[in-house]
């Protein structure tokens, strides 16, 4: 069979675990991804999930919105199951206390220890990463930084959110539920992989760079040597106190030739902005403008359909910053649709984990 999906908005814990197991009768995976509303109890939804998959690697996280195969949802749980016709095998890890450590050289080693091979030696084209990150421990750009300098193997995934508290956020493995962690999964893909990053903004050309920061903070306190909001404001042509309204619509990028790196504001303090990801001293970003991203999605995924001939799954790593635009605008429906023939996964994050930590992307993981 490959890929399934299966989801529940059932009241309990228990009833969703049921009607996931329901839905999946007569499937034998060996792999469940799993992503959550933050309205379920994370210790006893861990611990059924891995209960009822017992001869699977069961892993997911908590959520600000859950997609599913033709369906934008809220308080729900989300799965995706693979057989050995998709996943020919998986190791995962977890890495704990990582706001203060930096423990992917502990879970490349568990790595190393199962595949036999040296994740500098792994082969980038036959195994990929997924990472799931606590959205609110700050560490994820560490993290992949470390991962970037011991492996070629792309490692894609998302920072856990929980439906706009920014209270705690969870990650689920081993049938336990973590805070302050990261679960890391090597797979090997029966059928290879491909990766699909859209983001829906072109670039204006207004330059701003970051002339004094707060890098712990995520926080710039000056552009081109003026307060930071003042100077976003003023690249926009518009009043100070309108500024964090624009936020959704104006984020700022960093340039890779014609393809933006989105890195999005997230507040105004005094006369600071914090970002939802890094952003170093002397970066040049570029103040990006929102397009279509119903239409953008949709030419992005028929492009990699063409090339691939056919796709057996996706997972979708969406930016929460992109799911409220899309209800702002009535898109919901519209979006899910998309991938209405494809079996789908996905959920709204805190963020993007692809080569580094970005914001304001789709980041997808195919499954060819």
């Amino acid at each position: 069979m490959g890929i399934i999906t299966a989801h529940s908005s059932k009241e309990t814990v228990r009833d969703i675990v049921s009607d996931i197991g329901h839905q999946a009768s007569g499937f034998a995976p060996n792999t469940v991804i799993y992503f959550a509303s933050s309205c379920f109890d994370p210790e006893s939804l861990s611990r059924q999930m891995q209960e009822k998959f017992k001869n699977a690697s069961v892993f997911g996280c908590s959520t600000a919105g859950e997609i599913v195969s033709g369906k934008m949802l809220k308080g729900s749980v989300a799965a995706m199951l693979f057989d050995t016709e998709s996943v020919a095998d998986i190791c995962i890890a977890v890495a704990e206390n990582i706001r203060s450590e930096n423990r992917v050289p502990e879970a490349f080693r568990q790595f190393e220890a199962y595949y036999r091979t040296q994740m500098a030696e792994m082969d980038f084209e036959k195994y990929v990463g997924v990472i799931l990150a606590d959205g609110l421990s700050g560490a994820e750009e560490r993290l992949m930084e470390k991962i970037g300098d011991l492996t070629d193997v792309v490692f894609i995934g998302a920072s856990a959110g929980d439906d706009l508290k920014f209270k705690q956020t969870y990650i689920y493995a081993n049938g336990k539920a973590y805070t302050d962690a990261a679960v890391l999964a090597l797979i090997r893909p029966a059928k290879g992989f491909d990766v699909i990053k859209t983001q829906s903004f072109c670039a204006l050309d207004r330059k701003l760079t970051a002339t004094k920061v707060n890098e712990a903070k995520r926080t710039v306190l000056e552009f081109d040597f003026k307060p930071a909001a003042m100077a976003y404001a003023e690249a926009l042509g518009i009043p100070v106190k309108e500024a964090g309204s624009h936020f959704m619509r104006h984020p700022m990028g960093l340039m890779f030739g014609d393809e933006p790196y989105v890195r999005s504001p997230q507040q105004i303090r005094g006369n600071d902005m914090a970002f939802y990801c890094n952003i170093k001293e002397g970066m040049e970003l570029s103040l990006l403008e929102s397009t279509d991203i119903v239409s953008d999605t949709r030419q992005a995924l028929a492009e990699k359909k063409a090339e691939l001939n056919s796709i057996s799954g996706i997972i979708n790593f969406h930016c929460i910053l992109r799911t409220l635009e899309l209800e702002q605008k009535g898109q919901t429906e519209a979006y899910g649709n998309i991938f209405s023939d494809i079996p789908t996964l996905g959920f709204s994050t805190y963020g993007e984990e692809y080569i580094g930590h970005i914001n304001q992307t789709s980041t997808m993981l195919v499954f060819r």
